[in-house]
C-alpha cells in the first residue's frame, strides 16, 4: 500500500481547513437569504401606523414610511426610493465591510504561518488539535484577524433586506409602485433586473477570487454558487429585491475594486515573485563565481 508523503497530508489538511472555512460561508449566505422565506411568512397582512407588534409597527412599517420618504425626495418614484434606501444602507455599514475586507486579506497574509502550525500540530488526539485551536487563536489575536468579519456584513444587511421585502408586500402605496416598466411588488417580466443582479453579484465573487492568492474547488463553489442564488430568489420575489441586489453587488464591486483591487494586488504579487527569482538566480551565481574561485 502506497504511504502518502507528510508534506502530501500536511497539503491535504490545509486545503480541508479552507475548504470547510468557504463552506461554512457559502451555508452562512443560504441560511441568511432562507430567512427571506420564513420571516416573511411570519406576517402577510397590511402595515399601518395602528399596527402592532415590534416587527410590524417598527420595523416593517418604518422602512416602508422610510421608502416612501426617500421616494418623495426625488419626484414620488418609489423605485427610486428603494435605491436611496440601498445605498444609505450600503455607506452605513462600509466601515464593517472594510474591516471584513482587511480581515480577510490578513487571513490570506497569514496562511504560511498557518500553515506551519498545522504542519507543527499535525497530530489527530485531542490534545494537540487543541494546541492547535489555542494557537491559530493567538495567531488570529496577533495579526488583528477576526474570522466572524467574513460573514458578518452579510448577516447585518439581512434585517434591512426582509424588512424591505414585507414593506414592499404589506405597504399599499408601495404594492402599486412601478419603476420603469416594473411593478415592484411582481419580478421582472423582461428578466433584465434579474440578469443584471446575477451578473453583479458574479463580478463581485470573481473579483475576490482573484485576490485570493490560491484558488482551490471550494473557491470555485463560492463563486458559482452566490450568483446561482441570487437569480433563482430574483427571479420568483418583487423585482423591487431584484433591485436591492442589483444596487447593493453594484456597490460592492466598486468597494472591491477601491479597498482591495484584485489587479493591483495580482500585479504586487508577480512582482514579488519575479524579484525572489532574480534573488535565487542572483545567489546561484554568487555560488557559481565562488566554487570557480576555490578551484
Amino acid at each position: 500500500m502506497q504511504i502518502s508523503a507528510p508534506s502530501d497530508r500536511v497539503k491535504k489538511r490545509e486545503g480541508s481547513f479552507v475548504k470547510n472555512r468557504q463552506i461554512k460561508r457559502v451555508l452562512v449566505i443560504l441560511s441568511m437569504l432562507s430567512l427571506v422565506f420564513i420571516l416573511t411568512a411570519c406576517g402577510t397582512g397590511p402595515v399601518t401606523q395602528n399596527s402592532t407588534g415590534f416587527w410590524d409597527r417598527y420595523v416593517v412599517y418604518t422602512a416602508g414610511q422610510f421608502v416612501i420618504w426617500l421616494a418623495n425626495l426625488f419626484g414620488g418614484n418609489p423605485g427610486v426610493g428603494i435605491i436611496a434606501f440601498t445605498l444609505i444602507i450600503r455607506i452605513l455599514i462600509f466601515p464593517l465591510s472594510y474591516m471584513s475586507i482587511k480581515s480577510m486579506s490578513k487571513q490570506q497574509e497569514i496562511a504560511p504561518q498557518l500553515k506551519e502550525l498545522q504542519k507543527k500540530y499535525s497530530s489527530k488526539d485531542t490534545e494537540t488539535q487543541t494546541r492547535l485551536r489555542d494557537e491559530t487563536q493567538k495567531l488570529y489575536a496577533s495579526a488583528g484577524v477576526n474570522p466572524v468579519m467574513g460573514c458578518l456584513p452579510i448577516v447585518i444587511q439581512m434585517p434591512f433586506l426582509i424588512a424591505l421585502y414585507q414593506a414592499i408586500l404589506r405597504t399599499s402605496s408601495l404594492q402599486t409602485g412601478t419603476f420603469l416598466w416594473m411593478n415592484l411588488s411582481q419580478p421582472d417580466p423582461l428578466w433584465i433586473m434579474q440578469i443584471l443582479a446575477t451578473l453583479f453579484t458574479l463580478g463581485t465573487s470573481v473579483l475576490s477570487m482573484m485576490a485570493q492568492p490560491t484558488r482551490n474547488s471550494s473557491s470555485w463553489l463560492m463563486m458559482i454558487v452566490s450568483p446561482v442564488m441570487i437569480f433563482v430568489f430574483s427571479i420568483t420575489l418583487p423585482s423591487a429585491l431584484a433591485i436591492y441586489w442589483v444596487v447593493t453587488n453594484a456597490f460592492s464591486m466598486i468597494q472591491q475594486l477601491l479597498i482591495q483591487n484584485p489587479f493591483k494586488i495580482r500585479r504586487e504579487r508577480e512582482a514579488k515573485a519575479q524579484a525572489e527569482k532574480e534573488k535565487e538566480r542572483a545567489l546561484k551565481r554568487a555560488y557559481k563565481k565562488a566554487t570557480k574561485r576555490r578551484k
